[in-house]
């Protein structure tokens, strides 16, 4: 259980701030820089859901998706240990598998692609279309702490820096995906696709 009965703690007033294992690390560190783009990807994600524009089907799925971002994010900010005495949450491929399954599962009912697509239609679709920008951002921020630290286990008790899980990226690539489909969904009942038109806006 969480409990915040407090929100400033001017702890971090000197640029520095903690992570999930009580390290503490500089607020431009790589590691935050990709937890706050999962953060942002996740708000992006939550103001599509409020316009109440998106299917039933498509709302649960992202709730769910908006729960496991935070998986993400608790995953990023503790870096890779061996045989640690807590075991901290961890994002496993059977999340990467959901997702493909879900891309799947949408993808079945939308027209082959004769162009690209134009962020807009509805609301909600725009914001998807939003939210899919910022998860690539994510997976990209991801990769940068990953070629920073690296995807190994730092031995027990040394104090050496851990890497960042690799799955968190392959995660983040994957929603981007579903997120397209999800807004291309999303548009189904609003005139369909707006496909990019080369030399089109003159």
């Amino acid at each position: 259980m969480v409990i915040l009965s407090r929100i400033y703690t001017r702890t971090g007033d000197d640029g520095s701030t903690s992570l999930g294992d009580f390290s503490r690390t500089g607020k431009n560190d790589p590691r935050l820089v990709a937890f706050a783009d999962v953060d942002e990807a996740n708000s992006c994600i939550g103001v599509a859901v409020a316009t109440g524009e998106l299917r039933a089907d498509l709302t649960t799925m992202l709730r769910r998706i908006q729960n496991d971002l935070f998986d993400v994010g608790a995953d990023l900010c503790t870096p890779l240990v061996a045989d640690p005495e807590h075991p901290p949450l961890r994002v496993q491929a059977a999340w990467v598998d959901e997702l493909e399954a879900d891309c799947d599962r949408l993808n079945e009912e939308l027209e082959t692609l004769r162009s690209f697509i134009l962020p807009g239609g509805s609301v909600g679709a725009a914001h998807l279309h939003l939210a899919r920008t910022v998860a690539r951002r994510a997976e990209r921020s991801t990769w940068a702490a990953i070629a920073e630290y690296g995807d190994g286990e730092a031995p027990a008790g040394t104090g050496e820096p851990g890497g960042v899980n690799p799955l968190t990226a392959r995660y983040l690539n994957r929603l981007s995906d579903l997120l397209f489909l999800a807004a291309r969904t999303a548009n189904l009942d609003h005139g369909g696709d707006v496909q990019w038109k080369p030399g089109g806006g003159r």
